[in-house]
């Protein structure tokens, strides 16, 4: 229940409780590790920009988009991690021209796979939504070859019988 009341669109309580957990954990990740969040902030613009732009309620942008974005990003998070966990690193990765082509580009390649996708399987089901129908027609022509036309006759419908005469909307029996 408390969750609804939060996720409500006039209760700007809960959203402002959301964005101080949101800065108190970035200050504390800062704090432990300045030069993977300094990394991981800027080479995941992209997924926030996805995340910001999405309206659907499954966020599959901002999934497809942050997938790859993350994909781009982890190998320089390697390099800080293993190499020299210094902010003098990840400040020389983030403004290294290479290593932020690579970073938008991943999720550049996210966004592609996102926009050419849904195309892609929309017409694969309907060329199997085609098969389908042709393969009931043929069964249907071999049940009506096998079983004469009169079974693609369709009965009289039965004529439904009130108790008593259906009301107009609005009115009650009493």
């Amino acid at each position: 229940m408390a969750r609804a009341a939060q996720r409500a669109p006039g209760n700007t309580a809960g959203r402002i409780g959301n964005w101080i957990w949101a800065v108190s954990i970035l200050v504390v990740l800062f704090l432990i590790s300045a030069p993977t969040v300094i990394i991981a902030a800027l080479g995941m613009l992209p997924t926030t920009v996805a995340y910001l732009v999405d309206r659907g309620e499954e966020k599959f942008a901002t999934f497809c988009v942050g997938g790859l974005n993350v994909c781009g990003v982890f190998p320089y998070l390697l390099q800080v991690w293993f190499d020299d966990h210094s902010i003098s690193m990840a400040l020389d990765i983030i403004s290294d021209v290479f290593a932020l082509v690579v970073m938008y580009a991943a999720a550049g390649f996210g966004w592609a796979l996102f926009i050419s996708i849904p195309p892609v399987i929309s017409a694969f089901l309907n060329v199997i939504a085609q098969h389908r129908v042709q393969f009931l027609r043929a069964t249907q022509k071999d049940i009506v070859d096998e079983w004469g036309q009169s079974v693609t006759d369709q009965p009289d419908a039965p004529e439904i019988e009130f108790d008593h005469e259906p009301q107009p909307s609005g009115q009650s029996d009493g």
